[in-house]
């Protein structure tokens, strides 16, 4: 049996593939290359996952039906599917709404489709968002609380992912769980994420630009624990089936001057910090409660951002070549 991860080629997909290919697992990898930042860097985290023999890459856009309703014929041996390819970005989403609602929302309900068709399937795991918290003034966010008020597009198209899986499991017997992510970070990371934006203004001597005057809080991630979270979920899938959430985070809400302080240690240069005023899109401070994933699942996040961030500046220097 193979299981399918889509967004192969992105942050948390790539290391979720080689996660599984570690422990023996045969995966099927999809990737559409989207060119919402360089390419380059999703050529790079795929090249070891295509040197692995038990990994087969297909490209294609997972909004694109035919091509993915196509794999249930054509791997009648997937038994689960782990659906992360997303176009993300909170801010982008103003720019090029349409691309948003095609991938995030299309290309979810025609995932689940193909999840309907598999006759083996035993686990459908999507990624969400700590972003469909939006207004939410209650810290930290659980699992329970209200999530009416998006305050991004990018927000409401991962809640609508939620609300249709929730449908296709009561409709179609889907054994369906939802991850929501809080602010990954770590060695190949999007270069349009705080982490890769704060290490290459510090490393060029270029400001940062500090919304909210700089009063701002995140719930920093290190992604091998976002990994490991990812596959506890995956193997634990609901004994009926059904619909089930989990916040994924470091439950630390850490101060963005604080962490920046830690790049700065690391790279061994001063920032240049920029306050800028808050942007309605913006959410000042997420935060995770983890309780349902270290109930259910048995995980607990390991690695904080003092040993994360010197982590991740190691493989931006190597990456770089700095």
């Amino acid at each position: 049996m193979s299981v399918l991860v889509t967004g192969a080629a992105g942050f948390i997909g790539s290391h979720v593939a080689r996660a599984l290919l570690a422990r023996g697992e045969a995966v099927v990898g999809i990737d559409n290359f989207s060119d919402y930042y360089d390419p380059v860097l999703k050529f790079a985290r795929l090249k070891p996952l295509r040197d692995d023999k038990g990994f087969t890459f297909l490209e294609a856009d997972v909004a694109d039906r035919d091509a993915m309703l196509a794999l249930a014929e054509r791997l009648r041996d997937l038994d689960r599917i782990v659906h992360l390819a997303a176009q993300p970005g909170v801010r982008h989403s103003l720019v090029d709404p349409y691309i948003y609602v095609q991938t995030n929302v299309m290309g979810h309900l025609v995932m689940l489709e193909l999840a309907r068709r598999l006759p083996e399937l035993k686990h459908f795991v999507y990624a969400s968002s700590s972003s469909v918290y939006g207004a939410n003034r209650k810290l930290p966010f659980a699992v329970g609380d209200p999530v009416d008020h998006p305050v991004s597009l990018y927000a409401a198209t991962k809640r609508a992912d939620e609300l249709m899986s929730e449908t296709y499991a009561h409709l179609f017997k889907v054994r369906a769980t939802g991850l929501r992510y809080f602010t990954v970070y770590g060695p190949w990371g999007r270069p349009d994420m705080s982490p890769y934006i704060f290490a290459r203004a510090i490393h060029e001597g270029r400001p940062i630009q500090l919304y909210h005057l700089g009063f701002v809080k995140r719930d920093y991630s290190y992604i091998d624990d976002i990994v490991a979270g990812t596959l506890a979920a995956l193997d634990k899938p609901a004994a009926a089936p059904g619909h089930r959430l989990y916040n994924l985070g470091a439950a630390r809400s850490e101060d963005i001057m604080t962490v920046i302080g830690l790049f700065e240690q690391a790279l061994g240069r001063k920032a240049e910090i920029e306050l800028k005023p808050g942007d309605p899109f913006d959410m000042q401070e997420t935060a995770a409660d983890i309780s349902a994933a270290t109930r259910d699942l048995g995980w607990t996040p390991k690695v904080p951002v003092e040993e994360g961030v010197p982590k991740f500046v190691e493989w931006f220097k190597a990456y770089n070549r700095l």
